[in-house]
């Protein structure tokens, strides 16, 4: 049953992240509501990512994260919303 209450905290927080993302898509161009599109990124530059070269194989590593201000408040009510949920 544990496994079941995770995945299900998985689904919420992942449909919170898609929700926010679309949300700020669409409030982008709206006067009153551009500032739930705001976002930060963070991580490793994506243009100059770290490059481990060993002349035989060449490894390389980045990462990088951006998240809306909509995003935020869509993945605290998708886990609000999981907090109800009675699945025990």
């Amino acid at each position: 049953m544990k496994l079941k209450r995770n995945l299900l905290l998985l689904f919420f927080v992942l449909a919170g992240i898609v929700v926010g993302a679309m949300l700020a898509a669409v409030c982008k161009n709206v006067p009153f509501l551009s500032w739930l599109s705001y976002y930060q990124s963070i991580g490793f530059n994506a243009d100059a990512p770290f490059v481990l070269d060993l002349s035989v194989l060449r490894l390389t590593f980045g990462f990088s994260m951006g998240i809306s201000v909509a995003q935020i408040i869509t993945i605290a009510l998708a886990i609000f919303l999981y907090n109800k949920t009675n699945l025990r």
